[in-house]
């Protein structure tokens, strides 16, 4: 389906595809240029035009189709967007020029948070997501570049590896505490009527308006049944990220103005300062402002005033001493031991290369992000730990005595130890810990398998 796809990408995005009398005249009006070098509509109450251009259009399907995601409401899988968007593009395009369109209600999809409870996803419909996606695009190159400097979370070229390097670096200046702000249920409370007022602020088409209204009010299907939304951005939208940014804003200026040193991650805020005192009398202030400006509140028990040391921003920490290195928090390495207790779990009868495989899959991955981290003592032990539950499983597989004492002498240990191994009657975590396993399953053998190490210096 993919390939018979392309062709009908290209021509509803080329230049010569049908074009109402609205886009002509959209396209005979004086465009002007901005520093970054993109053009839009001279007149602001015509960003509409902007939006459905052919060549943003085509930029949000590429990014809805590479992003994947499960159907909405409607049931549409993204592999079928294109086809539909094709047969029903004029209708599509005429509702948005006409400020028609009509957003479906998301799917309430709860996940797991990593610290525990669960998350509630809003998860919109694929031409939904398609429409968000082109909006997102235009938005986001106008106001990312009014936003914060000390503002990382979802925005084009910033990642949470450097906000956690800007932490650092105030810790490295000397500003030893760190107000540690956590917003309860932050994307569940945004105040509509608020979110829409700093939107209207920028936005003068009252077109893009209604539809971002319409986006935020479009309900939420949960368990059959369609609920109003009154107030919220759900998360699962392309568009959701955008505006909350735009809805922290106002926090970013206030932390700003007071000349405070602070890094904001999406709804993950951090203030540093010099002592204690100074860190009680900020989070008393901040959080009067969030409460009275905003309209949102602080989860007191989440929130504290402490050492960076002792505290966790985007899963990692800092040592102490005179040298400031980033660390995994003890936090992510407890989630870390979680997941590979539930992947290399003894019943079940997946086979040593299935469990394998998918242990090799999550640590790369794992890694991929925590490999930030430039201080690997606290993870030695895990790695130690590692290595003995993967010994313990394949202990486990040789499930005869016979089995055991034959796999041992194959590995080249010697038959005394290989007897005394496979006869005992200790258990297998145990067993797994003595001298005769760990020569059977070496370190080089599980580099053989694939299990990429933790730590530079494992040597466990």
């Amino acid at each position: 389906m993919g390939r018979t796809c392309q062709p009908k990408q290209r021509e509803l995005f080329s230049p010569t595809s049908p074009r109402g009398n609205a886009h002509e005249r959209a396209g005979r009006g004086k465009r002007s240029t901005t520093a970054s070098g993109h053009e839009h509509p001279a007149n602001p109450e015509r960003l509409m035009e902007e939006i459905c251009e052919p060549a943003n259009l085509k930029r949000a399907l590429r990014r809805v189709m590479r992003n994947k995601g499960s159907p909405g409401v409607d049931g549409m899988t993204v592999e079928k967007l294109p086809i539909y968007v094709w047969k029903h593009w004029e209708s599509l395009r005429s509702n948005l020029l006409r400020g028609r369109y009509q957003p479906c209600p998301v799917k309430r999809v709860e996940i797991p948070k990593p610290s525990g409870g669960m998350r509630k996803l809003g998860i919109p419909c694929v031409l939904d997501r398609f429409v968000q996606q082109a909006v997102l695009q235009v938005l986001q190159r106008q106001w990312d570049p009014t936003f914060s400097d000390c503002s990382y979370g979802f925005r084009p070229n910033r990642s949470a590896h450097q906000a956690v390097a800007r932490a650092q670096q105030y810790i490295v200046e000397g500003y030893e505490y760190v107000v540690d702000l956590d917003l309860e249920k932050f994307f569940d409370r945004v105040n509509h009527d608020m979110l829409m007022g700093k939107v209207a602020k920028r936005v003068k088409d009252k077109r893009v308006l209604k539809l971002i209204r319409g986006f935020l009010n479009a309900g939420v299907l949960e368990g059959g049944l369609i609920s109003p939304t009154v107030e919220g951005t759900p998360q699962g939208g392309p568009l959701s990220p955008l505006l909350s940014n735009l809805f922290l804003d106002d926090l970013d200026a206030e932390l700003s103005r007071r000349g405070l040193r602070f890094v904001r991650y999406a709804d993950d805020c951090n203030v540093y300062v010099r002592s204690e005192r100074a860190g009680r009398r900020v989070m008393e202030n901040i959080k009067r402002f969030l409460t009275t400006k905003l309209k949102l509140k602080v989860n007191t028990g989440k929130s504290a005033v402490d050492t960076p040391q002792r505290r966790s921003f985007l899963g990692f920490s800092f040592t102490k001493g005179p040298t400031i290195r980033r660390r995994v928090s003890d936090a992510s390495i407890a989630r870390l031991r979680d997941k590979v207790r539930e992947l290399t779990r003894r019943c079940g009868g997946r086979s040593l290369t299935m469990i394998v495989r998918q242990l090799r899959s999550y640590l790369k991955g794992w890694l991929s992000y925590y490999d930030f981290a430039e201080a690997g003592w606290n993870m030695q032990r895990v790695e130690f730990w590692l290595r003995h539950r993967l010994r313990c499983v394949i202990w486990t597989h040789w499930t005869t005595p016979k089995k055991r004492y034959a796999e041992l002498r194959k590995r080249k240990v010697r038959r005394v130890l290989a007897a005394r191994a496979a006869s005992s009657s200790k258990g297998a975590w145990r067993l797994s810990a003595g001298l005769a396993v760990q020569v059977a399953l070496s370190n080089v053998y599980f580099s053989k398998l694939g299990i990429p190490p933790l730590t530079a210096r494992g040597n466990a």
